[in-house]
């Protein structure tokens, strides 16, 4: 525990900001989370970010203890610029530059700068995503690199010393399990297999080992391949 300390996550409701925010409130004094509405064609997870919210205090009354504010931003005229797979209702292909088109151009540079300034007015100088650069799908927005050249960015645009932390950063989605499994053991995992959402398709109600969702979908393969590998290695 950083006593005295506070963090704000990015929190959408996924299974890998979920994990992130058992890591905040198992690792900072407050922890405050932020969710934005942007269009995305998975909205059905901001609804998943509700339900998380409102449960986790409940099976874990430490981590309660600790879980401050949330804010929700409407970025409606981001997502209305962005021609993605992620926004717009096509089929999910690799697009020309080798990318897929669930890729939405400099979303994560939006989602931290709108975060910064937040935490600038809130006194919060930490914070949290689930990005990491294992087995993602490419983004460049994603990267390491990228992250801590924006940190720096923020942090000489707003005159304080502002830091990403990328608990997820350099695990695989296996790995993201077991890390949640370890947080929070059953209960925790239990939470992201019934409440958390993950795939880009915004399906429900089609359940799995390893949660709701089509099954298809990159997010969902990802989700589910790393779910099985992570069983195996408790064997």
């Amino acid at each position: 525990m950083r006593k005295g300390s506070a963090a704000l996550v990015l929190f959408s409701g996924g299974q890998d900001s979920t994990v992130c925010l058992a890591h905040a409130l198992d690792t900072y004094a407050t922890v405050e989370t932020i969710g934005f509405t942007y269009g995305q064609r998975h909205g059905v997870e901001l609804a998943a970010r509700v339900e998380i919210l409102d449960k986790l205090p409940k099976l874990f009354p430490k981590w309660g203890k600790r879980l401050g504010a949330d804010h929700v931003v409407d970025l409606a005229s981001f997502g209305a610029i962005s021609e993605t797979a992620m926004t717009r209702d096509i089929a999910i292909e690799t697009s020309a530059n080798g990318l897929p088109n669930t890729f939405v151009p400099g979303r994560n540079l939006v989602f931290f700068t709108y975060a910064a300034a937040l935490g600038y007015r809130r006194g919060i100088t930490t914070l949290i995503g689930g990005m990491c650069e294992t087995d993602f799908s490419g983004y460049p927005d994603c990267r390491d690199d990228t992250l801590q050249n924006l940190a720096h960015t923020l942090s000489l645009g707003m005159d304080r010393e502002f830091s990403i932390v990328t608990p997820l950063m350099w695990i695989d989605k296996a790995g993201t399990w077991a890390k949640g499994h370890k947080l929070g053991g059953a209960k925790l995992t239990d939470l992201i297999i019934e409440a958390s959402h993950t795939c880009y398709l915004g399906v429900r109600g089609k359940k799995h080992a390893w949660g709701h969702g089509c099954e298809t979908c990159p997010a969902c393969q990802l989700r589910s391949k790393g779910h099985a590998l992570w069983q195996a290695g408790r064997t």
